[in-house]
């Protein structure tokens, strides 16, 4: 079970993003910091509370050091919306890029079926009970009454009715037992819907995803169809239908525009496309637009979301670039001001990839062995030949492109290709791979500075 933020110190906070990112702690500890905040500015009474801003960060550094990982694993962490959005999505051909406001639209979204999801676990039980009791009136219908002119004897509709709980009782027991999963029922399910109209509007056509089903309520009945399947997939069909009949969707609506107020984290990834100064042509001239529609969202704005009016002033903005041709300087000024704390992100290592390949929870090295067992076959790494892996992707980094940890990707995969490829049909079922195998597969690559551009 997720812990609750007020239990995770900032000191907790970086221990829990030590098992997945190797590094960076300067970069950790200022995103746990931010995270704790938004905890004490919630424990603050009166007034003073609102007037308590979010630190907003940009990160600093060159692609694949981890700062995408760390913003998504801390909103993980702290079971917060979270969305990541490149700016540069906003400045296509023209200034025909999305409405900046859309990814405060797109974290309502998001909160909502998050709260949604977690509603529906909580109803679960008596949503499983209510689907089981309707599954027994499929198995087991109710009896014809007899026609208006013939009556029951003495007792004998109370006869047949206990008759009937008794075999009711008998069913519900072999339904628990799983005697019946594959015995066929027939339910009315939902038509699916045509797809929804798309109307451009001053708000954005996001917006626009209603249904005129929903939109004239009860003025129209649903339409449904009939369809035959098994008792386990009705079971399970119906427990999700009963499960929405039990969620109240204002207080979804309401605790998921709360979340996003107090809680949201929104990632504006590549923030360095968008600095600079005005182009005299081409795309590049819509920069400082987007900067300046940026800024109120940023500053603390009220959006329009088909959810309601969302505030904006308490999320947390946490922005990111390599900053090769800019710096975070051009950037307008009223945007700097905004994200008042920076942290660089240092340039990952050798030892820094040694790490990245066998430390974490979710290290490459772990990843290829997992999906090599599913198939019954043991891979193992000689502690030289995870160095050597190391090595090359670092020197390969260091001719080429730098890509930080995403070269290792590509290296793992191209070691590991023939291997992949064959491993179904072949005997041996423990496969080491050591410094040797290394070189027989990757030296020509590495040495060839055109092919290692392209491969790795």
């Amino acid at each position: 079970m997720k812990r609750e933020m007020k239990e995770l110190t900032p000191r907790e906070i970086v221990t829990e993003l030590d098992k997945y990112i190797i590094g960076q702690d300067k970069a950790k500890k200022s995103v746990a910091i931010a995270l704790r905040n938004r905890w004490r500015r919630l424990q603050v009474k009166g007034e003073l509370r609102d007037e308590i801003m979010p630190n907003n960060i940009i990160m600093i550094g060159p692609t694949g050091v981890g700062k995408t990982e760390i913003a998504r694993r801390l909103a993980r962490l702290s079971g917060a919306p979270f969305i990541k959005v490149e700016a540069s999505k906003f400045t296509e051909v023209g200034y025909v890029g999305r409405d900046v406001e859309s990814m405060i639209r797109d974290l309502v979204d998001f909160a909502v079926n998050m709260v949604k999801a977690e509603r529906t676990e909580e109803v679960q039980p008596k949503a499983k009970k209510m689907a089981e009791e309707h599954l027994l009136d499929l198995l087991l219908p109710p009896i014809r009454r007899k026609k208006e002119n013939q009556e029951y004897e003495v007792g004998e509709e109370l006869e047949i009715e206990e008759m009937r709980e008794k075999n009711r009782d008998k069913l519900r027991e072999l339904l628990k037992q799983g005697k019946l999963k594959d015995r066929v029922v027939e339910l009315d399910v939902p038509k699916t819907q045509n797809p929804m109209m798309q109307i451009i509007s001053p708000v954005g056509v996001e917006e626009m995803g209603f249904n005129f089903q929903d939109l004239l309520g009860g003025m129209m009945p649903k339409k449904v169809k009939k369809r035959k399947m098994t008792v386990d997939e009705a079971k399970e069909f119906l427990t999700q239908e009963e499960a929405q009949k039990l969620i109240d969707m204002d207080d979804v609506i309401k605790q998921a525009i709360m979340r996003v107020e107090n809680s949201g984290i929104v990632f504006l990834d590549e923030i360095d496309k968008i600095a600079g100064g005005k182009s005299s042509s081409g795309p590049d001239i819509s920069r400082e637009g987007v900067q300046r529609d940026l800024l109120p969202v940023v500053e603390g704005t009220n959006v329009i979301t088909k959810y309601g009016m969302v505030k904006t002033d308490h999320i947390l903005f946490i922005a990111s670039g390599a900053f090769h041709v800019s710096k975070p300087s051009d950037l307008i000024p009223e945007l700097q001001g905004r994200f008042p704390i920076r942290v660089e992100l240092e340039s990952l290592t050798e030892a820094d990839f040694v790490r990245i390949l066998t430390e974490p929870r979710n290290a490459l090295i772990k990843q290829y062995t997992a999906l090599l067992s599913t198939e019954g076959v043991k891979l193992a790494f000689t502690k030289e030949a995870i160095a050597e892996v190391a090595r090359i992707a670092s020197k390969v980094n260091d001719r080429a492109e730098n890509i930080g940890a995403r070269r290792l990707h590509t290296v793992m995969t191209t070691l590991l290709e023939d291997i992949l490829f064959n491993v179904p049909n072949i005997e041996e079922k423990e496969i080491e791979i050591d410094k040797k195998h290394i070189h027989e597969t990757l030296d020509k690559i590495v040495e060839d500075e055109d092919l290692s551009r392209y491969i790795l």
